[in-house]
């Protein structure tokens, strides 16, 4: 989200926040969480960084022990 107070529906976990990422963090069909980062500065994640942590997100559940997802 370029910039979180534009989103009438956002949740600020830090009141310095001007944009975020999310990534969600899925093992199969399950959701086990999401990555979520806050910026204090607006319009600060590109594509690149989303794909770059999307790639992250996957490597860690590939790290998780099989039946414990």
């Amino acid at each position: 989200m370029p910039d979180v107070h534009a989103f009438p529906g956002h949740i600020a976990c830090d009141a310095a926040s001007a944009s975020e990422i999310v990534v969600p963090v899925i093992a199969g069909d399950r959701l086990l969480g999401v990555l979520d980062i806050d910026s204090p500065v607006r319009d600060r994640f590109s594509d690149a960084d989303r794909i770059m942590l999307e790639k992250i997100v996957d490597l860690l559940v590939q790290a998780i022990p099989a039946g414990t997802q």
